[in-house]
């Protein structure tokens, strides 16, 4: 098993001094004829990073043992010709029909015990030794045939790893899991105390004896099941980087992976990959299933940049449209191709690339949008592609500069797997779902946010935001401890601090390890029923949770008006030190929201960004040594909004003296001082 975490981190090594548009390239599924084209048609759109060779496997290998290249040469050198850079994929991704015909063990076990066959994609256990041996051998090729290639300029490895196959059942995966354990606890007594197999009879008396938390008759064990999330990201993790290291031998081209940090992906833990990336990079698509997807669109690309460390990332794919995976595939309206992707620029990307070139013809993405739509040039899609180009290309200072933000929310992957476990207090409350609302708030607020994991240092914030944050380390709690011991302003809310990194209820009342801070004590939780909600002495509502809370050092600051609890304080703040502490003990509507963050971000000296709100975002990208600004407004909703503004907005080529007027739906960015240096 490989050691996943423990090596020094990378930082980011992948530079561009333009911001590049980019895509995904199948060209195995195109006559050759078709290619000469394309590289055409990609130079008249301003495309400069072509990912080739994402699911090249059965093409290179289309038998053990025997390797052909000439496609792909011919393609590499192509691109190369017409001044295109490469984000060369290993090709791994989706092992070949003969290797799972050969060694069906390498298939993956859902939790229910029955293998997944091929005939879609991913179709492999990331336990397994001989998917690894074959994997590797394919990768060792391709590194040696193009790691010194003079248009590589990333390495991709794999693709979206854990998509489909993050949790694998399989005796393989049992055999891993327990290696695992072992490293982790040293013995079963150990393990034992950690998921308190005292209850049900659960006891181990040697690693032998787990398995991992197959389909069981009642509810799983808790803790087994949040080890076996962690176990899981681990193990995807420990692809990659077995798949970087032959890559790093062979050549020192930057080596990254396409995350997914999008609401539907709840299975990797990226702040424990993100280290071991020469820069980061993600995948995100709009998700039409969710009440407010550019929301979404914003916190997840807010959380990619603090996955990487603030610093530029690469925006791996993308939509001009629709996808083909949600039950109904929306096409993006007009203009909201633009404004999606100015939102991932704006908030720290320096490439944009899209999912795909060419739209496929045949097999299961066929109707996923591209670049190049199956209309072809003679359409709105195309046009909009064209407008993209140009507007990437009007802005040749960008690439490299940062976002500044004064609120910090806390999120974390493994607190999601533990909050979101079965036999909470109510399902009906989900974490991403609180996340998303105070991000919600803060959006339209007009406050720019970085997103950071627990125990992150935060002491250069004035106002650090923990919605939900039901799992939390000691060290994680005393780093907000001390945070508003200094000055800082904190803003908590509900089924937060209860346990500790192993599941464990903390004693005494709720909020458990905020407890002392908050200044209120929990005796019980309340939970509302949905659809249902009790009113708010002076207005409001409040859904989905209440509690039974009584001051311990905090003031009131909402009360419920309605209910059993009638006269319970729900909203509570503590002056603790030189700061306070904030306290949230129910779901507020989106208006007393909506108010109550405001309320705070004054409070803490927070500036928002005039013009900024729930339809409009307003953000600043501004270079480290102070020389220029871009700041961008993305308009979504119908009405034009004005506001100050001075420099020179480049898509219109027009100056900008005191206001910048924005038309519904329309995107502006304004750069100071006027022209680049």
């Amino acid at each position: 098993m490989v050691e996943v975490a423990r090596t020094t981190t990378r930082g980011n090594r992948w530079r561009t001094d333009q911001v590049l548009l980019g895509c995904d390239y199948n060209p195995e599924q195109w006559p050759r004829e078709t290619w000469l084209e394309d590289v055409a048609l990609m130079q008249e759109a301003g495309v400069s990073l072509v990912a080739v060779n994402i699911f090249g496997w059965a093409d290179l290998q289309p038998t053990p043992g025997a390797y052909d290249f000439d496609r792909l040469d011919e393609v590499v050198e192509l691109l190369h010709q017409h001044g295109i850079g490469l984000n060369l994929g290993t090709g791994t991704a989706s092992p070949p029909p003969w290797l799972t015909t050969a060694h069906p063990e390498v298939l993956p076990v859902t939790i229910d015990g029955t293998t997944r066959w091929p005939g879609g994609r991913q179709a492999w256990c990331p336990s397994s030794p001989v998917y690894r041996e074959h994997s590797l051998a394919l990768v060792e090729q391709v590194a040696r045939r193009y790691g010194d290639h003079p248009a590589l300029r990333l390495w991709h490895v794999n693709n979206e790893l854990g998509c489909h196959n993050s949790l694998c059942y399989c005796d393989v995966s049992a055999d891993a899991f327990r290696a695992w354990l072992a490293h982790r606890y040293g013995s079963t007594d150990a393990l034992n105390r950690a998921w308190g197999t005292s209850f049900w009879s659960q006891r181990y008396g040697s690693f032998t004896e787990v398995l991992p938390p197959r389909l069981t008759l009642s509810t799983p064990n808790p803790t087994q099941v949040l080890d076996f999330h962690r176990f899981s990201s681990d193990a995807l993790l420990e692809q990659h980087l077995a798949e970087a290291e032959v890559l790093r031998r062979h050549s020192d081209i930057p080596v990254t992976t396409n995350f997914m940090v999008t609401a539907h992906q709840r299975d990797a833990d990226y702040w424990s990959w993100a280290p071991h990336m020469d820069v980061v990079a993600n995948d995100h698509y709009l998700d039409h299933r969710l009440p407010e997807p550019e929301t979404e669109l914003s916190f997840c690309a807010d959380l990619t940049r603090g996955l990487a460390g603030g610093q530029p990332w690469v925006l791996m794919e993308h939509s001009t449209g629709a996808v083909n995976w949600q039950p109904v595939n929306l096409a993006k309206e007009p203009g909201e191709m633009l404004r999606t992707s100015v939102s991932h620029l704006a908030r720290g990307a320096d490439a944009l690339c899209f999912f795909q070139w060419r739209a496929s013809r045949q097999g299961a993405e066929k109707f996923h949008s591209a670049m190049l739509p199956h209309a072809g040039t003679d359409s709105a899609t195309w046009r909009q592609v064209l407008e993209l180009g140009a507007l990437l290309r009007s802005l040749p200072d960008l690439a490299g500069t940062t976002v500044t933000a004064q609120v910090a929310l806390v999120f974390s992957y493994e607190n999601q797997w533990a909050a979101d476990a079965p036999a909470r207090p109510s399902e009906d409350v989900v974490h991403l779902d609180q996340v998303l609302s105070m991000y919600a708030a803060l959006r339209a607020a007009g406050v720019t946010v970085d997103v950071v994991r627990p125990g992150a240092p935060v002491d250069d914030y004035r106002l650090v935001v923990v919605p939900h944050l039901y799992l939390v380390r000691d060290h994680e709690a005393t780093v907000l401890e001390r945070f508003v011991d200094r000055g800082g302003h904190l803003l908590v809310t509900f089924f937060s601090g209860i346990v500790d990194e192993d599941d464990r209820i903390r004693s005494g009342p709720y909020p458990g390890a905020f407890r002392e801070l908050l200044g209120v004590a929990v005796d019980e939780v309340h939970p509302i029923l949905p659809g249902t909600s009790l009113a708010l002495a002076g207005g409001g509502q409040a859904r989905r949770w209440s509690e039974h809370l009584r001051l311990a050092g905090a003031t009131a600051h909402r009360e419920l008006a309605q209910g059993p609890l009638t006269g319970t304080p729900v909203v509570t703040r503590r002056h603790h030190g030189h700061g306070s502490a904030w306290y949230v003990a129910t779901e507020l509507d989106p208006i007393t929201r909506d108010a109550l963050v405001a309320e705070v971000c004054a409070g803490a000296g927070v500036d928002s960004e005039p013009g900024a709100g729930a339809d409009v975002e307003v953000v600043r990208r501004a270079a480290p040594d102070g020389t220029s600004e871009h700041l961008f407004v993305i308009n979504h909703g119908a009405e034009p909004v004005s506001l100050p503004a001075d420099g020179h907005e480049v898509l219109t080529g027009q100056p900008v003296t005191g206001t910048l007027h924005v038309p519904g739906g329309a995107v502006r960015v304004v750069r100071t001082p006027e022209e680049p240096s």
